[in-house]
């Protein structure tokens, strides 16, 4: 029999978020972005990744959860969260201590499958979250890869061991996490992937692409880089 996380939920969601502070998020964006438009960037990409992730809740029966840092900010960010979220702060000194944390966490209220992504990643939708969730059926790990070498989000079955335990801020993140896993003995599976929002040339690929996106991804995102002055010029 499987577990069953804290909502009731065979699957647990759990999406990291910072606290949209200018000058403490999407700091590679500035310049040309300021401080505070990529504050402001942030908080609407947070909240497209919240609804395409409430979506996949509530399509898979996830129990949705936002792992916050600092701690501090879990109150404020409270407010943001769709229904049925539980917010809790981040605990670990650095990423892959932190989300071997929320691993072990689910697991420990009964959550049979987790899945972890980022808030940096508005155009990976509901889709992409269910074909992680689904390759669980048949491999331990599942990630969904980023242009640059990363990845937007993974799904385990299994308690993390050290998968994570790795510099997760360079280029070689996904094949590290893959070699470490299947030095552990874990099957792997990698989705088609999509694409974090770290650098200004992100945004412009964004806007790019915008037509190959369903009409509903992003839109807040999309609506900031609209109003950007002066224009993105994708061509």
């Amino acid at each position: 029999m499987r577990g069953r996380g804290a909502a009731g939920a065979d699957g647990v969601l759990v999406v990291f978020a910072k606290a949209p502070q200018p000058g403490a998020v999407k700091t590679r964006m500035t310049p040309p972005l300021s401080p505070e438009q990529a504050a402001s960037l942030y908080r609407a990409m947070l909240a497209d990744v919240l609804d395409e992730s409430a979506r996949a809740c509530a399509r898979f029966e996830l129990d949705g959860v936002l792992s916050v840092s600092p701690a501090s900010a879990c109150g404020r960010l409270a407010k943001l969260v769709p229904a049925g979220f539980r917010v809790l702060a981040q605990s670990g000194p650095d990423l892959g201590a932190r989300m071997r944390f929320e691993v072990e966490r689910a697991r420990a209220e009964g959550g049979a499958r987790v899945l972890l992504r980022g808030s940096d990643n508005p155009a990976l939708g509901c889709d992409e979250i269910g074909a992680l969730y689904a390759a669980l059926d048949r491999v331990d790990l599942a990630l969904s890869p980023d242009r640059d070498g990363g990845y937007g989000a993974v799904a385990l079955r299994t308690a993390p061991g050290t998968i994570f335990d790795h510099p997760m801020s360079t280029d070689a993140v996904l094949r590290t996490t893959l070699e470490r896993a299947r030095r552990c003995g874990r099957s792997t599976f990698t989705s088609a992937g999509s694409f974090d929002l770290d650098r200004f040339e992100d945004l412009v690929h964004l806007c790019r692409v915008r037509d190959q996106l369903p009409a509903d991804r992003c839109p807040r995102t999309l609506a900031f880089a609209d109003g950007f002055d002066p224009p993105i010029v994708t061509a």
